[in-house]
C-alpha cells in the first residue's frame, strides 16, 4: 500500500508483515499458519476501519494522491474520446479536459477537471483549480453539445476554482456564474458526477445537472474543512470537526437531497480496485443515462427546474413557527 493515510497505517503494517513472512519462502507449518492468520486479521481490519469512516477520513480519501483522474474514467469508461481546446477569449485552461467520446455505444460531451498525475503534471494542471477560461472553455463545449444534441457528462474533482488575482481580473466569479445559469437551460441531458472533492463554486459551475451522482468516498461542499476551521474557530487544526458539521458526505448529502445517487467504491477506495469501480461507475451512468434520454427537451427543463427549487425550500423550526404566528 504506498501514499497510505494516517488511520490506515495498522493495515500498512500488517501487508508489510505479511510482505516478509511470504518473500521468506518458508515452507514451514507455523510460517504458513501465522501467513493465514495475519491474512485473516487484515480482512477483518480492513473491513473495521473503511466501514466506520469519519468525515474527515472520507475527505482524506477523496485527495488520495492516487484517487483516480478525470482522464483514467474517460480512458476506461469512453471510447473515442477527442479532445477539444481553448475558450476562445484567452487561452486553454488545462485544469479543464473536455471533448467528445463515446459511451455505452452513445456519443456524448464530457467535462471536467483534471488534478493531475505527477508534481510537473499537477502544476501545469494547476492542481485541478480552473482559471475562468476554464469555465469558459467549459461552457463552450455545453453549448456545442446541445447543438448537436449530444448529453453532457461532467467529471468533478476540483478543491475549489483558483483564487489569484489575475483570475479575478478575468472575471472568475462572472464566468462561473454564467455557467450556472446555462447549465441550467440547456436542453440536453446532463450528468455529474463528483469523483473526489467538489470545492465550492468550483465545483457548482460543473454541476447544475439533471443529475448529480458522488463516488462513495466523494465530497461535495461550499467551502473545504480547513477553510470553515480557520473561520469559525481561527484554527484550521480543526478540520476533522469542521469536515462533520459541513455534511459533506455523500451519505449526507443523499439524506439532506442535494444528490441523487451513490456509487459505492471497492473496499479502501476507489484507488485499490480501479476496474471494479469503473464497473459500478458504468452501470450507473448508463442507468440515468438512459432514464434521461427517454425525456423531452421540455420534460428536462421543467424536471430540472423542480429539482432545484425543491432545495431552496427551507423548513422553519417550530419554534421559528410559533414566533412567526405570534
Amino acid at each position: 500500500m504506498t501514499d497510505s493515510l494516517d488511520f490506515e497505517k495498522p493495515l500498512r503494517q500488517l501487508e508489510e508483515r505479511i510482505a516478509r513472512l511470504v518473500k521468506s519462502g518458508s515452507q514451514k507449518p507455523s510460517v504458513q499458519e501465522t501467513i493465514r492468520k495475519s491474512k485473516a486479521r487484515l480482512a477483518e481490519l480492513e473491513a473495521e476501519i473503511y466501514g466506520n469512516l469519519t468525515p474527515w477520513q472520507r475527505t482524506q480519501l477523496a485527495r488520495h494522491p492516487q484517487r483516480p483522474s478525470m482522464s483514467d474514467y474517460v480512458n476506461a469508461l469512453m471510447t473515442d474520446f477527442i479532445e477539444l481546446h481553448g475558450d476562445r477569449l484567452f487561452k486553454d485552461d488545462q485544469a479543464i479536459l473536455g471533448g467528445f467520446a463515446l459511451f455505452a455505444g452513445r456519443p456524448v460531451m464530457v467535462i471536467g477537471q483534471e488534478k493531475g498525475k505527477t508534481l510537473k503534471d499537477r502544476m501545469r494542471r494547476n492542481f485541478g483549480m480552473p482559471n475562468p477560461e476554464g469555465y469558459r472553455k467549459a461552457l463552450r463545449l455545453m453549448k456545442l453539445a446541445e447543438k448537436f444534441h449530444r448529453p453532457i457528462i461532467t467529471f468533478i474533482d476540483t478543491p475549489g476554482a483558483y483564487p489569484g488575482i489575475e483570475a479575478e481580473q478575468r472575471g472568475q466569479a462572472e464566468a462561473i456564474a454564467r455557467n450556472l445559469m446555462v447549465m441550467a437551460r440547456l436542453r440536453v441531458p446532463t450528468l455529474a458526477v463528483i469523483t473526489g472533492e467538489g470545492g465550492s463554486g468550483g465545483a457548482l459551475a460543473l454541476a447544475v445537472s439533471d443529475r448529480v451522482i458522488m463516488l462513495e468516498h466523494a465530497i461535495y461542499s461550499v467551502i473545504s474543512p480547513e477553510g470553515c476551521a480557520a473561520i469559525l474557530w481561527n484554527d484550521a487544526s480543526k478540520a476533522s470537526e469542521a469536515a462533520s458539521a459541513l455534511k459533506m458526505t455523500s451519505f449526507d448529502l443523499k439524506e439532506l437531497g442535494l444528490i441523487d445517487d451513490i456509487v459505492l467504491e471497492p473496499l479502501g477506495g476507489a484507488h485499490r480496485d480501479m476496474a471494479t469501480m469503473v464497473t459500478h461507475l458504468h452501470h450507473t451512468l448508463d442507468k440515468h443515462l438512459q432514464e434521461l434520454e427517454s425525456l423531452s427537451p421540455d420534460e428536462l427543463l421543467s424536471r430540472r427546474e423542480a429539482k432545484y427549487r425543491r432545495m431552496s425550500v427551507h423548513a422553519p423550526s417550530v419554534s421559528n413557527r410559533a414566533s412567526t404566528a405570534n
